[in-house]
């Protein structure tokens, strides 16, 4: 008996040893720097984020509107940027809780409105500037376009490669998986349907081990932007594809593929635009814009808080004045991507929701919208005729019948388009 329990004892701390010697092994393997202690602290499906949605399950509402009588152009009209303006402010401003805008034009200012508050009395009172940071929610989208598409080039790999070959291995791949390529991402083509704004890591493995079975159709998913933090870890040479330590497994990749991101697009998208500190939650250093229901009834505004599980798809916390700037470092500048490339995203709707034909030439928007409780949080970016390049952020719903930013901003220009001089 007395052999008997002393066997045990020894197996016990054998099995010990040998756990405390697994976790070691695993430390010492850890990508990026990380440590047992960071990993195990991370979470994967934050609670505070399971109630929000994003602007894909949004039914939008179009703001009534009535059309001059159409002008016939006798050559390429351009746009009345005052009435724009001024008719754009008159729409809106009784029918939000605050907002900024910007008009440039070859990435020099053409017209700015400032409205209201970004944060209200009840929360201490803050009017909205420029450099008023907000969450832009789906905006996200085409910095993440921007950057797969630049760091795929730079690596030789063709939009239509095929992602399985850089997701991780350790996942399960469902049918059609293995179809699904990185333009049908960018594009929401790539057969992954799920009818939610999730995108955390645990949610995108189960889906990816489902399949993507409806291949090559369309469905708005954030999840398909989600994906690319992973592939860009991967592509990038922050972890390799066959990363693998046990238990941990999942948690290693959620933070190296959030951090990888996160680094690549401050490195090669921010920094050569002039934006410091891009960020997936709002910091002290900055304005910050709190959320808010229309009207607001005077309640307390909304943190929308860390968005770091949302990161490709959702996240970014930027102004009106970062995004302009990068808008036109990518459209222009060659400091990103070459011009002529940029074009090619656009003109490809990669990161972007819509390109509308107008006599002037194509308008090309992404919207963004993020939403708890009523309390909103929305954005858009427009890419314009003429060199032109506008950004509206707005931190509530417009009017209580929650109209559409991108569709008031398409019709009123389209709407003070004139015969130039």
């Amino acid at each position: 008996m007395k052999q008997s329990t002393f066997f045990q004892t020894g197996k016990f701390f054998l099995s010990v040893v040998i756990l405390l010697s697994a976790f070691q092994a695993q430390a010492q393997n850890l990508p990026g720097g990380l440590t047992t202690q960071q990993v195990n602290a991370h979470v994967i499906d934050p609670v505070q984020l399971r109630g929000s949605l994003s602007d894909g399950n949004e039914q939008e509402r179009s703001m009534p509107f009535i059309f001059r009588p159409q002008i016939k152009f006798n050559a390429l009209p351009k746009l009345n940027v005052n009435a724009f303006g001024q008719e754009f402010h008159a729409k809106i401003k009784d029918q939000v809780t605050g907002y900024a805008m910007q008009l440039r034009q070859n990435g020099a200012p053409l017209y700015t409105l400032i409205w209201n508050f970004s944060k209200t009395p009840t929360d201490g009172g803050q009017g909205w500037k420029l450099d008023t940071r907000m969450h832009v929610a789906s905006v996200s989208k085409f910095i993440t376009a921007v950057a797969m598409v630049k760091l795929l080039d730079s690596k030789g790999i063709s939009l239509d490669a095929k992602i399985i070959n850089y997701l991780p291995a350790h996942w399960a791949k469902g049918p059609k998986v293995d179809q699904v390529s990185f333009r049908q991402l960018l594009t929401h083509t790539s057969g992954f349907k799920t009818g939610t704004s999730s995108s955390n890591y645990t949610f995108m493995k189960q889906v990816v081990a489902i399949g993507a079975l409806t291949n090559g159709s369309y469905a708005y998913e954030n999840l398909n932007f989600g994906l690319c933090r992973l592939l860009l870890a991967v592509i990038n040479g922050n972890i390799p594809q066959n990363f693998n330590v046990g238990p941990i497994t999942d948690q290693v990749w959620d933070i190296v593929g959030i951090n990888a991101y996160k680094q690549y697009c401050q490195t090669n998208i921010f920094n050569p635009a002039g934006v410091a500190n891009a960020s997936f939650e709002a910091l002290p250093a900055f304005k910050n814009a709190l959320a808010y229901k229309f009207p607001n009834l005077n309640q307390a505004g909304w943190d929308s808080g860390d968005l770091a599980s949302m990161a490709g798809g959702a996240a970014w916390r930027l102004s009106v004045d970062d995004l302009l700037k990068v808008m036109d470092h990518v459209r222009r500048r060659n400091t990103i991507i070459p011009a002529g490339r940029a074009q090619q995203v656009l003109d490809g709707n990669l990161g972007i929701d819509q390109a509308i034909p107008t006599p002037a030439g194509n308008i090309y928007n992404k919207n963004g919208r993020w939403t708890s409780g009523g309390r909103t949080e929305q954005s858009v970016i427009y890419f314009m005729p003429n060199g032109m390049e506008l950004v509206v952020l707005v931190n509530s719903p417009i009017s209580v019948e929650g109209w559409s930013l991108r569709g008031i901003v398409k019709d009123l220009f389209i709407d003070n388009l004139v015969n130039p001089n």
